[in-house]
């Protein structure tokens, strides 16, 4: 099974994931970006605000191909668990956000279009709720994805994504303290593999 985590930056993503750990030992624990070259060229287009929106997609998809070939349809051809931290929602929320401001008509469309041939979808994702400004707030606005007007974009991007497949989403109120948003996903996590 594949369980993703999604949300804004700020949202406790990384914390629930790391708190996970201890509770599924045996489970692959993956993020993207990775720690690939893949992944190395996508942080130094974070950092870079003048990246071309277009070839910045381009990258993080790159990223997203070799962490599905060489981690993620390994760990579930042998029956494990799997939990990311950020997967395929992310660009559609996020990279759509941006391409905005290209000549592409209808962005999630177009990002979700590059995905579809080759990318497996998850079996359950966990989208950790937080509003735009305290998500800046928390992340510290330190880079081009991290400022309010940009995570409005990209909230709206996930309601999106929620309505379209409620069946497959479980929100998790992140303004509630660490451990009552742990206890949520653990139990939706624990429903979903008992179905």
């Amino acid at each position: 099974m594949l369980v993703t985590l999604e949300g804004l930056d700020g949202s406790g993503k990384t914390t629930v994931w790391e708190a996970l750990q201890a509770s599924y030992p045996d489970a692959t624990f993956t993020r993207e970006p990775t720690d690939s070259w893949y992944g190395d060229a996508v942080y130094r287009s974070i950092g870079d605000d003048d990246a071309d929106p277009i070839a910045e997609l381009f990258l993080y998809t790159a990223d997203h191909a070799n962490h599905l070939s060489g981690t993620i349809e390994p760990a579930l051809e042998a029956g494990r668990l799997v939990i990311s931290d950020r997967y395929s929602d992310s660009r559609y929320a996020y990279q759509a956000a941006t391409l905005r401001e290209t000549r592409i008509d209808r962005p999630m469309e177009y990002v979700r279009s590059i995905h579809e041939p080759f990318t497996r979808a998850p079996d359950l994702t966990i989208y950790l709720d937080l509003d735009a400004e305290r998500a800046a707030e928390r992340s510290g606005s330190t880079n081009k994805f991290e400022r309010r007007e940009y995570l409005s974009v990209v909230r709206s991007n996930y309601e999106r994504l929620i309505e379209e497949e409620p069946e497959r989403f479980v929100r998790v109120d992140a303004t509630q303290p660490p451990e009552a948003a742990l206890e949520r996903v653990e139990s939706a996590i624990e429903r979903r593999l008992e179905e």
